[in-house]
């Protein structure tokens, strides 16, 4: 995952009149980005997939390897294409100057409904094994193949992208794509949803916070998405009580007064008008082991991460079987 450098800056107090500063002249004010904690009182429905904790831990296990070089990310590519086949999916491959992309898809019962794609990039940066960033999304699109096999309202659609390290490479190429752009309604991307802090000070913000941090303490998931599709934010308001806390961040105007929300691979969405979110952990901002070798399964926070794992799942559910407005 690139450096989020003021992604937290951001999800606090909406300031892109701060970042505005540092890269043009004090232009006209913009409309602002607003942090908003999604409501504690809209509980799951009673019947809401379940993850399986012990999968997602093995996933992680199994991928936490560097998938840096050409035979490392083919090897990361026979597992994940591997686990898809096992679970009844046909992934295809994309191939694109710098990598190859899988991608596997599962029609809906409604074909006029649309496609819903959950993404998730699988290389690493070299020497780090990438636990964290990002077997921790790869460990949970599986897990979503495995909970959504059977049709939905809407078409799934999952994307695992390489080359994201080096310029967001592979999701630039698949959004590239028109074919893979057609009746497509909404994006989940994940990257790093599995580390979590809870001592004092272990949450870090830049030092030109203008207001006073609400926490220290890096227990939370935050959810960056365009201003254009609330529906996709709004989709991760439907969690249970002991799910993690969720911070949802509507970005106006694509990111354009913002660009440190556009550093993931999300973002190739947004400039074709493709409503999307990014889930994350806030990355460097939290964790110490942020591509170093000490990304290890190790350092996965476990129950925070089942838990970031299942407000995906039921974001993507309620988004899979969402009924015309």
């Amino acid at each position: 995952m690139r450096r989020l450098i003021l992604l937290v800056l951001l999800i606090v107090v909406g300031v892109s009149a701060v970042i505005s500063n540092r890269f043009f002249a004090r232009p006209p004010a913009p409309a602002q980005p607003q942090i908003v904690e999604t409501p504690k009182a809209i509980p799951q429905r009673q019947n809401a997939p379940k993850v399986a904790a012990n999968k997602l831990f093995e996933r992680v296990q199994q991928l936490s390897f560097e998938r840096y070089t050409q035979s490392d990310r083919d090897r990361a590519r026979k597992y994940i294409t591997q686990s898809l086949e096992n679970l009844g999916w046909s992934p295809t491959l994309q191939t694109f100057a710098e990598g190859v992309n899988i991608v596997a898809e599962r029609s809906g019962k409604d074909p006029q409904a649309g496609t819903i794609l959950v993404a998730a990039h699988y290389d690493t940066v070299p020497g780090s094994p990438g636990a964290d960033d990002n077997a921790s999304g790869v460990a949970t699109m599986l897990e979503i193949a495995r909970i959504f096999r059977l049709p939905t309202r809407q078409t799934l659609k999952l994307a695992f992208f390489d080359a994201e390290e080096i310029g967001l490479r592979g999701s630039l190429a698949f959004a590239a794509d028109k074919a893979n752009l057609e009746n497509l309604q909404g994006v989940v991307v994940m990257d790093m949803i599995g580390f979590a802090c809870y001592s004092a000070g272990c949450q870090k913000y830049p030092p030109s916070l203008p207001v006073a941090a609400p926490s220290d303490k890096g227990d939370f998931l935050v959810v960056v998405g365009d201003a254009e599709h609330l529906s996709l934010l709004n989709a991760f308001a439907h969690r249970g009580e002991k799910l993690p806390m969720v911070l949802t961040l509507p970005v106006p105007l694509k990111g354009i007064f913002t660009p440190d929300v556009l550093r993931s691979d999300h973002a190739p969405f947004w400039y074709q008008g493709i409503g999307a979110v990014l889930v994350t952990d806030t990355a460097n901002l939290r964790s110490p082991f942020y591509h170093q070798p000490s990304d290890t399964f190790g350092e996965i926070e476990q129950d925070f991460f089942k838990g970031a794992a299942q407000v995906v799942v039921d974001a993507v559910e309620e988004l899979l079987e969402e009924s015309p407005s």
